[in-house]
């Protein structure tokens, strides 16, 4: 079987970097730090669908091709909101995978009536069936989103969102610099507020270890329902770092045959919950999710990271339910 190749681009390091330690095995003395509760999704009201007073003043649908400053040419919908596509969804065949809480965030773009066009291929656009029965609006098959926290026609502000909600172009494709670098997968060492150092990806989203699965493990113990919560990040061809060893840098074949990404042995993750660059909510979910360090460490293992790590919250015993909605992992 042809696996992919994962070509490694390391970004020129400072003079007199070290290599990293690695992590201490006293993990048992670490505390579990409860991850920050849920909010809410923030961003104008939603109703039926439509974000803030973005009603729309027909029982028409339309679909129109905007420029959207930074991103590009994209979809909008009548009222000129960036419509976005979901990497987690399928365009063959067509299906949405964002419902419930994802749908509060994310509000399916549904058909009210005749779907009208301005510079989109009519060919291009179906419907595909929720599982709520009402029917959700596609473009080459994929589901078409509004983002509860853009509240202004040429607002793009769920770009790259958790690294897998892309603005839409005319074609259903991802607009934007995600059309351009879509395949290359870039991890950098950071800093995030209260932990100290961490991997981020190239949208500046936290990255995760699970505990569940075994270091050097040869697939991934996170999948179904557990990969909608924590993404996994696919090795798609390439991988560039920053900052982070090269020598740490592996992948292994998830059940699904796509190919994830390991960090000193760890498969890596996003949370769906980090909304936005900096989050790092899912920490200490569980008892089980860890944030990641350059290293291959989950944070606080590393003596000089510990110094930086938060305290343990109070009530760190509520983690179990507070990152994801009262799953197991």
């Amino acid at each position: 079987m042809l696996r992919t190749r994962i070509a490694v681009s390391v970004a020129a390091a400072a003079a007199g970097l070290a290599v990293l330690t690695a992590c201490s095995g006293a993990e048992t003395a670490q505390p579990v730090i409860a991850p920050a509760a849920a909010g809410g999704t923030g961003g104008g009201q939603i109703a039926n669908g439509q974000v803030g007073n973005a009603a729309p003043a027909s029982n028409e649908s339309k679909l129109v091709v905007a420029d959207v400053a930074s991103v590009g040419q994209v979809l909008t919908d009548q009222n000129g909101m960036t419509l976005y596509r979901f990497d987690k969804d399928t365009a063959k065949p067509p299906k949405s995978n964002c419902d419930g809480d994802c749908a509060k965030a994310w509000p399916p773009m549904l058909a009210t009536g005749d779907v009208q066009v301005q510079g989109v291929d009519k060919n291009l656009v179906g419907k595909v069936t929720r599982s709520d029965g009402t029917e959700q609006i596609t473009v080459g098959g994929w589901a078409l989103y509004r983002y509860a926290k853009d509240t202004k026609a040429g607002d793009a502000t769920g770009q790259g969102v958790g690294g897998a909600w892309y603005a839409a172009n005319a074609k259903g494709g991802k607009a934007g610099q995600a059309a351009s670098e879509a395949g290359v997968v870039k991890l950098s060492a950071s800093n995030i507020d209260g932990l100290g150092e961490a991997i981020v990806d190239q949208n500046g989203m936290t990255l995760y270890l699970f505990q569940k699965d075994t270091k050097k493990a040869k697939t991934s113990a996170c999948n179904g329902d557990c990969a909608k919560t924590w993404p996994p990040v696919l090795s798609n061809g390439k991988v560039e770092l920053q900052g982070i060893d090269s020598k740490l840098l592996g992948s292994i074949k998830r059940s699904d045959g796509t190919e994830q990404v390991t960090i000193g042995g760890w498969p890596v993750y996003t949370f769906s919950k980090d909304l936005k660059p900096g989050d790092a909510n899912g920490m200490g979910v569980n008892g089980t999710w860890f944030v990641i360090e350059p290293n291959g460490c989950k944070v606080g293992t590393t003596p000089s990271s510990t110094a930086n790590q938060a305290p343990a919250d109070s009530g760190a015993g509520s983690s179990s339910n507070s990152g994801s909605g009262g799953t197991t992992y």
